[in-house]
């Protein structure tokens, strides 16, 4: 008897639990022919289209692109747990443009806000909304990466963030982990967020190279990144040593000083290994740190990922560039077994530009 009735009471919450489920899962078909878990995400399809036409060339995963998801880290970071920074992920950087692209380490940014502001007037959007939209579909353009996230509904930022809440390529591990902590970031969040840098450039380290990748495939959303900051480096890119590089093991690739300190760095070091030819370890630390940083000083926003494109997946091992090998690596992780990777054949590359740069 009380096992019928356990059973009975197993069977209606199991009811109730798919009732509760199918009500949580229940689809909405949109005048345009889409479909989305809520209503109100209706409003955003053609503002997707809008953005890939009027932003990213109808798809990209170029210069924009990158530029995009620069974009999304630069505004999101000024927060602080403890109050006081900023209010987050509000676009502030772009309605607050004049005072936020004037600090140091948003130098070079100033293009991208200039691209996305008049598409970000058309379409009514609220500043934080657009910025973080127009990551998130930019880097959907980029094979290999994350569906990222999207949250819906942010208010007009109120003013904007406080300058030096922005990590710089000069600043110490232990200074750009704790402005990591003080935005709510572990040290292991940290490095996620840095797999960025695998269709990342610079523009502003040495102004005589513009558009200089941080690895040799960058318009791939892999672990190129990870393995190439490990390289012993023996040259510099463009006009001699600046501030805030380290030499580079690749003629056309620049290596920042703060990349390789973290790679060396005892207290992430490991992760940043374990990283390397580990495409969904990667894609999914990254997606889960950047669904944090996407909302820091948000609230009650409305889940419309799924306007977000489907990115194409990447699925080839990653290799060493051509001439390079196991003997060029700085490992700095012995504990942990380095992955066994092929190597390109032929001469050691030069890597060209960014398009657009």
């Amino acid at each position: 008897m009380a096992f019928a009735r356990l059973s009975t009471i197993v069977s209606i919450a199991l009811v109730a639990s798919q009732t509760a489920n199918a009500a949580l899962t229940k689809r909405v078909t949109c005048a345009s022919g889409h479909v989305t878990a809520n209503a109100a995400c209706c409003a955003l399809f053609p503002i997707v289209d809008q953005i890939q036409k009027d932003l990213f060339d109808g798809g990209e995963c170029g210069e924009e692109a990158h530029s995009a998801l620069r974009l999304v880290f630069h505004d999101a970071i000024g927060f602080s747990i403890y109050g006081g920074k900023g209010g987050g992920a509000d676009g502030s950087i772009l309605a607050f443009n004049e005072t936020e692209t004037a600090f140091h380490a948003n130098g070079g940014i100033d293009d991208i806000v200039a691209r996305q502001f008049p598409v970000f007037l058309e379409t009514k959007l609220s500043a934080g909304d657009f910025v973080h939209l127009a990551g998130a579909i930019g880097t959907a353009n980029c094979a290999g990466a994350p569906r990222l996230q999207f949250k819906f509904g942010r208010p007009p930022p109120k003013a904007a963030a406080p300058d030096l809440t922005i990590p710089e390529p000069t600043d110490s591990v232990t200074k750009i982990l704790a402005r990591f902590a003080d935005a709510g970031f572990s040290p292991q969040e940290a490095v996620a967020l840095l797999a960025s840098h695998t269709i990342a450039a610079a523009d502003e380290v040495d102004t005589t190279i513009p558009g200089t990748p941080f690895d040799s495939t960058v318009s791939t959303f892999d672990t190129q990144v990870f393995l190439e900051v490990l390289l012993k480096g023996n040259l510099f890119p463009g006009n001699g040593s600046q501030v805030g590089e380290v030499l580079s093991p690749l003629h056309g690739e620049m290596r920042l000083q703060s990349d390789f300190a973290i790679s060396q760095d005892r207290r992430t070091a490991c992760f940043w290994q374990q990283m390397i030819n580990n495409q969904n370890f990667m894609m999914s630390q990254f997606k889960a740190a950047m669904a944090k940083l996407q909302v820091l000083g948000q609230r009650n926003l409305i889940d419309c990922s799924d306007v977000v494109p489907i990115p194409k997946p990447f699925t080839s091992a990653i290799k060493f560039p051509a001439s390079f090998s196991k003997k060029d690596v700085q490992i700095a992780c012995p504990q942990l077994a380095f992955p066994s990777l092929a190597t390109v054949a032929g001469p050691a590359p030069t890597i060209p530009p960014v398009p657009g740069s």
